[in-house]
């Protein structure tokens, strides 16, 4: 768990003077599993402002991954529309999707998904590699490394260095392609409280200094109440989306 002596920097109000980031509108996904069909999504709509942070919650089976899995384009919905930055990408093959993933959308996982054998600059190189940037990656990386601290372990293999350091590692990867939402699932999950603390504290001040959409799955209440808002998932719905 995390303290709450994070400081609640943000409002409650939601400004959407920069326009809507992420719009969603009557998605649905439906996945066939033998002669059964599984409603996972049930006409969700919601939308999300540029800068703003959010917290998605419900319960195992809500529908919440596969919410997250289409605002983070590794999935497609079954009918709906779906605009991340301006572009519609529900109709998109994978290809292309797999492009807009890239570009738009920086991931922080629980399980900070990285090379073990690799440096942490490697790691954070990859998004630059996949992207096709070739001049100034290495200085790409290791800026975003030095942004999140880890200006002294960048030659370090990440099975060398500490979770709370893995996950500062996943967050610069996150962050090098200038994303326009970093997409944070339960990132303090594998994290004690001292470093898991200091992870959310990074994730905020990424959103006050550069003003980045931040949104954080999570399952605990003390998470969830440093957002602007928060977006309860239940039986396929957006329960509390605006």
């Amino acid at each position: 768990m995390i303290m709450s002596s994070i400081d609640n920097h943000t409002s409650h109000s939601v400004n959407t003077s920069n326009g809507w980031v992420i719009q969603a509108e009557n998605l649905t996904k439906v996945y066939k599993m033998g002669e059964v069909e599984v409603h996972a999504l049930n006409g969700l709509s919601l939308k999300i402002a540029r800068g703003e942070i959010v917290a998605i919650m419900g319960p195992s089976g809500s529908g919440k991954s596969t919410l997250m899995n289409i605002i983070g384009c590794l999935d497609r919905p079954t009918s709906g529309e779906y605009i991340l930055d301006g572009e519609p990408v529900a109709k998109l093959t994978d290809d292309q999707l797999a492009t807009i993933r890239n570009r738009k959308v920086g991931f922080v996982f629980q399980s900070f998904n990285l090379l073990s054998r690799a440096t942490a600059l490697a790691n954070v190189e990859l998004p630059l590699r996949y992207s096709g940037v070739m001049v100034g990656r290495r200085e790409k990386a290791k800026a975003a490394l030095e942004s999140v601290g880890l200006a002294d372990r960048l030659n370090h293999r990440s099975n060398e260095l500490s979770g709370g350091q893995q996950q500062r590692v996943a967050i610069a990867r996150a962050l090098v392609n200038d994303p326009a939402i970093i997409l944070a699932d339960e990132p303090t999950g594998n994290l004690d409280s001292k470093s898991g603390q200091e992870i959310m504290e990074l994730l905020l001040n990424l959103n006050r200094e550069h003003g980045t959409t931040l949104i954080i799955v999570t399952h605990a209440p003390d998470i969830a109440a440093h957002s602007q808002r928060i977006i309860r998932i239940r039986d396929g719905v957006a329960e509390e989306a605006l």
